[in-house]
């Protein structure tokens, strides 16, 4: 192993501001969940993306959760969801006792597949079990094809759950990601484009429904001098600390934006011209935030395989992963109904099977980089 200073793929970039609003939280005492931080931090990201209110939640996960919650599905209802992403977008489907059904992604975004969508759709209008809502992901900070997926999902009268977790800051047409469903959901996680070490949003144009979301995240205590629950609630509030991580966070996040998409222009620059290497497209009239530069290659062409990519980095201290595994290949998930792209083409297998995620914090120096490309090029070239 060598002695060279770590590389990780995405580590967490301070700005410097946020112990001001840790310090506030201190001097008042609002150490314990909500406060004022929480108040503004809702107020300014909801500000930020352009819905009419926000919730902040300890997490993702918890976010989505609160949606499913919010939308009535319950045991025996089913949802579908991307296959290719982090399990957290499914997990809490399961938390309601509903089933998932994965839809695989398509060539040009990574994301949905509204070919697959539409025919996972009329087979359950024919089967009269439609699906009680739709969760598509905005993979690595690319947002879906939007307007495909809605059309699809607001002729079969199905709510959409946007999981903006991995793009917060992009745009999609001149709108900012996450504001196109019925709900969105953005994480903090420390690894994300911007932190609150831990921590989630919900955001909507349903200020009513936010306002149930913050009831059933602080326990559904009933408004009584005692503590009082007519329903099942969850500790899901973020801590009025945290959020003050996120509100310095939320200052510079289009400079983080910027940072992650010089990245990955610099990898496009020396590596894009490679025979075998195709990178992440990004639609037109979409702006992506490159929360991660991933590529795909051509093992044949190149003859290596990503993990032989990866263990190299690794070797020389440098952090890379492969692409998320689809879920619908997860053991957990075994025996779950899956959509390819079309029959016989499953995208999300193939973009498991070539691909690969480089380090792409916003921190990251021009020479740590240069670090990785050099890295890359001897192993496709060993």
């Amino acid at each position: 192993m060598t002695s060279k200073s770590r590389i990780f793929l995405s580590p967490p970039h301070m700005s410097g501001n946020e112990q001001k609003y840790i310090n506030e939280a201190f001097e008042t005492n609002w150490i314990a969940p909500l406060g004022p931080n929480v108040d503004a931090f809702e107020k300014e990201l909801a500000e930020y993306v352009g819905s009419k209110g926000a919730a902040a939640v300890s997490s993702g996960t918890a976010a989505i959760h609160l949606a499913l919650r919010l939308l009535g599905v319950q045991q025996g209802d089913t949802v579908f969801c991307s296959s290719l992403t982090f399990i957290a977008s499914a997990n809490p489907i399961l938390y309601q006792g509903a089933e998932p059904v994965f839809i695989d992604s398509e060539p040009d975004t990574w994301n949905m597949s509204p070919v697959a969508l539409e025919r996972a759709m009329e087979e359950a209008k024919r089967e009269g079990k439609l699906p009680k809502a739709v969760i598509v992901v905005n993979l690595y900070g690319q947002s879906a094809k939007m307007d495909e997926i809605l059309a699809i999902c607001n002729h079969y009268q199905v709510p959409v759950v946007e999981d903006a977790a991995e793009s917060l800051g992009s745009t999609y047409k001149g709108k900012k990601s996450g504001t196109f469903g019925k709900f969105g959901i953005y994480s903090f996680n420390g690894n994300k484009i911007i932190t609150t070490s831990g921590g989630g949003m919900l955001v909507s144009d349903d200020v009513e429904a936010l306002q149930k979301a913050r009831f059933l995240a602080t326990q559904a205590r009933d408004p009584a001098p005692h503590y009082q629950h007519s329903q099942v609630g969850y500790n899901y509030r973020m801590s009025n600390i945290v959020a003050g991580i996120g509100r310095a966070q939320l200052e510079v996040l289009d400079e983080r934006v910027k940072a992650r998409r010089a990245i990955f222009d610099r990898y496009v620059q020396a590596l894009g011209d490679i025979e075998g290497i195709q990178f992440m497209p990004e639609l037109e009239g979409t702006m992506s935030n490159r929360w991660l530069t991933t590529l795909t290659i051509d093992q044949q062409a190149l003859g290596v395989t990503p993990m032989d990519i990866i263990n190299a980095l690794a070797e020389e201290n440098i952090e890379a992963r492969p692409v998320w595994k689809p879920l619908h290949l997860q053991p957990v998930f075994n025996g779950v109904t899956y959509y390819p792209h079309q029959e016989g083409w499953s995208v999300s297998d193939e973009l498991f099977a070539n691909g690969i995620c480089l380090p792409s914090g916003s921190s990251m120096t021009i020479d740590e980089q240069n670090r990785v490309i050099d890295v890359f090029i001897k192993a496709i070239k060993r």
